[in-house]
């Protein structure tokens, strides 16, 4: 992570000094709004990454490691910090600034879903801890949290919805790990709109959309969504032309 940090144009942080935490690379960005705005440097929409580990470090218990305790007080400090910031700033806003979590190995909740409840693919199992750490629990508590997305199955590439939340793959993108023949490595794109009122004010994050990136013969895009609107707990919407 220090020499991640340290490369030219990295926005990758360190663990937030002073306090004591599992992992490395827990950190989190704060995305401005539009410049030369009331929100030009204001956070509007609010990133977490957290280092799920990798095998348990505990001999007791076997398997993938999960996110600690230490780090979910971080992050729910964080969380807590960052809406009660952004809505003493912004009264005109009604709800805090929407927030995206990042880490690698999945959470016990992304078993919760079948074909009927995804879109995209589920091509193996859900390789998570052994046990459950509580994270999921607390992104729902703290309430701002849109979507998040992991990696390490490399060929499930689906999101689902579970208590408000979208929990997303990432699809396998790079050549050197597994795959799947035939079915095209993937990365994940998200795209973040802000809100322009008829006046021409622009205001905080309006909506919040997805779609995979193919790299097949024509670089084809597949899966847009919707992962959330404002004003509502996020809607699930495919475009039929795989658009």
């Amino acid at each position: 992570m220090r020499h991640l940090v340290s490369m030219k144009d990295s926005l990758s942080g360190l663990n937030p000094e002073g306090i004591e935490i599992d992992g490395y690379g827990n950190y989190n960005l704060e995305v401005s709004g539009v410049e030369g705005t009331s929100l030009g440097e204001k956070s509007v929409l609010n990133l977490y990454f957290l280092d799920s580990g990798d095998y348990s470090t505990v001999p007791s218990i076997k398997g993938y490691g999960w996110i600690k305790a230490s780090q979910q007080v971080w992050f729910q400090q964080t969380s807590s910090s960052l809406q009660r910031k952004y809505m003493n700033e912004n009264p005109k806003q009604k709800e805090p600034a929407p927030g995206l979590v990042f880490f690698h190995i999945p959470l016990p909740e992304f078993s919760s879903f079948t074909a009927a409840n995804i879109t995209g693919v589920k091509q193996e199992g859900i390789s998570s801890a052994s046990i459950n750490s509580g994270f999921f629990a607390s992104m729902v508590e703290a309430g701002d949290v849109k979507a998040a997305f992991i990696g390490h199955d490399h060929i499930n590439d689906f999101c689902g919805k579970l208590s408000g939340i979208q929990l997303c793959y990432a699809g396998g993108f790079g050549y050197h790990a597994y795959g799947k023949s035939g079915w095209s490595r993937r990365a994940r794109v998200v795209s973040v709109q802000l809100e322009k009122t008829d006046n021409g004010e622009w205001r905080g994050v309006k909506s919040i959309k997805t779609w995979k990136r193919l790299d097949d013969p024509h670089l084809s895009t597949i899966d847009s969504e919707i992962l959330w609107n404002k004003g509502t707990n996020g809607r699930r919407k495919k475009n039929t032309d795989g658009s």
